[in-house]
């Protein structure tokens, strides 16, 4: 019996030291496949003509209003569709209710810095950062594409839409500090091991 409990323990302890080996490899690994797409990251003057500008969603406030985060990624956009280096923009975030809605805060926002009502594409179930840039791949094809998001944010969202298909760029969207900048950043690094696994499990 004592025998048997010690080669139980073994058994553990080795299996848990390959738990931990697998997810050491598997974060390192997605660190290095999603940190790789930060060469696409330009400065709005190098963004080539695109065929659309996707604005990823983020909190709205409970006034309707897009938070901070958001409302710079919509000013980007606006730069970028006001640079005519794309027609069209193309919003996606949590839209499943009436009561909160990012894609109408965002559509709305956009039309109010003067974009063109027409001129923007509204996805509702953009629930994460994969879908977005799958439902965008989706909507227009293997198109070419700028990313306004933050710089926090962009490797990740510039890896999953390379991988549905699309020739894609980012443009950094801060504009000022975050509150939560470095929660946004240790969080990141997590986010991306969930990009990685994403990309493996729902396309291949």
């Amino acid at each position: 019996m004592k025998f048997y409990n010690m080669r139980i323990r073994r058994v553990i302890i080795f299996s848990s030291i390959a738990i931990v080996a697998l997810s050491l490899t598997l974060y390192g690994v997605a660190q290095t496949a999603v940190g790789a797409m930060t060469e696409r990251i330009v400065e709005l003057n190098d963004v080539p003509t695109v065929d659309v500008v996707i604005v990823p969603g983020a909190s709205v406030l409970p006034s309707g209003k897009p938070s901070d985060v958001l409302a710079d990624r919509l000013l980007t956009a606006v730069d970028i569709y006001n640079a005519g280096k794309a027609s069209t923009i193309f919003v996606s975030g949590d839209g499943a209710t009436d009561d909160y809605n990012e894609p109408a805060a965002m559509r709305a926002y956009l039309v109010a810095a003067g974009v063109a009502d027409d001129d923007i594409v509204t996805d509702n179930a953009g629930l994460d950062t994969f879908a977005t840039m799958q439902n965008a791949h989706d909507e227009f094809g293997d198109v070419s594409a700028a990313v306004a998001t933050q710089t926090f944010h962009l490797p990740r969202a510039l890896y999953i839409g390379k991988q549905v298909g699309m020739d894609v760029y980012g443009v950094a969207a801060e504009r000022q500090p975050y509150i939560k900048d470095d929660l946004f950043a240790a969080r990141e690094r997590f986010a991306n091991v969930k990009a990685f696994i994403d990309v493996h499990l729902r396309l291949w």
